[in-house]
């Protein structure tokens, strides 16, 4: 079995940049891709209420409560699409073990809490960010 973080980083090295110019949904076939992934995954995760709209590229499941002290079911949903202002191809995640300060991600760019003061919340945290040459989508 995977863990979250073994899940997560093989998610998003996949490409699923958008192409504004398409005029269709999804905007590139390998968008198609992560849908199919995440598809196969839940099911074998034993969720039984699992639908792919190959049409829009979408996924859909409902997970029922398990625990009795939890009443409610959730709803998934998942869309697959990330900018189209940068590269998704060949991502390559930073992990950080935060301890503060800033976080040089390469190419230049740095996320800094003066910048980003929501960074302070997570020191002690790991985080994963971009190298800083192509974008992490994971929304």
């Amino acid at each position: 079995m995977s863990t979250v973080l073994e899940r997560f980083l093989r998610y998003v090295k996949i490409d699923t940049q958008s192409d504004d110019t398409s005029g269709k949904s999804p905007s590139t076939a390998s968008q198609h891709d992560l849908a199919a992934l995440l598809f196969d995954e839940l099911k074998a995760m034993g969720i039984e209420d699992v639908r792919y709209d190959r049409e829009h590229c979408y996924i859909y499941a409902t997970i029922p409560q398990t625990d009795d002290s939890f009443k409610d079911t959730v709803g998934f949903i998942a869309h697959m699409d990330t900018s189209p202002e940068v590269s998704g191809k060949n991502v390559n995640p930073k992990i950080v073990e935060y301890k503060g300060g800033d976080i040089p991600l390469g190419a230049g760019y740095t996320l800094s809490p003066e910048s980003f003061p929501e960074l302070s919340d997570y020191i002690g945290k790991t985080l994963i960010t971009t190298d800083g040459t192509t974008l992490l989508g994971a929304d």
